[in-house]
């Protein structure tokens, strides 16, 4: 799956639903499924209202998937929803249907569009939360086990 890497705060924007139009100054031909993931790194942007800074829970981490559905000139009526001010050759990258990960997984980001294997990492991290619970199982178990004796 195409994927993308976005600077906190505007990860977190996108994820709570406020921000739809993720801003870049190059464009692609590229439409369609597209994963959005969070840099490690955060880009602490002091324009963005009501932004506090913190320690997001989302960097590094594939949070999203959405489609992208159009690379337009950025324009301003486009502020409102990319969360930031026109810039000098920025281009809006119209989002829709953006759908939370739930687990959220590790990504090591790229610059530009990159590949994930979506399916295979989603997976994985079911898998490992399935092992972490049946480890909890275990313990609560044994705890209650030897508190009988």
């Amino acid at each position: 799956m195409k994927a993308i890497s976005i600077k906190e705060p505007y990860a977190s924007l996108i994820h709570s639903g406020r921000k739809t139009i993720e801003t870049r100054t190059w464009k692609t031909d590229y439409r369609g499924p597209l994963l959005l993931c969070a840099s490690k790194k955060p880009e602490w942007i002091e324009e963005v209202p009501g932004w506090i800074r913190r320690r997001s829970l989302l960097n590094g981490m594939a949070f999203a998937t959405c489609e992208l559905l159009d690379i337009r000139p950025m324009t301003k009526e486009d502020e409102q929803f990319a969360c930031c001010s026109v810039y000098h050759n920025a281009y809006s990258w119209i989002l829709d249907k953006i759908i939370p990960i739930n687990p959220r997984f590790n990504v090591t980001g790229r610059l530009g569009l990159f590949e994930v294997d979506f399916t295979e990492k989603y997976q994985q991290k079911l898998l490992e939360l399935e092992l972490i619970k049946r480890r909890v199982k275990c313990f609560e178990n044994q705890v209650i086990i030897e508190g009988q004796k």
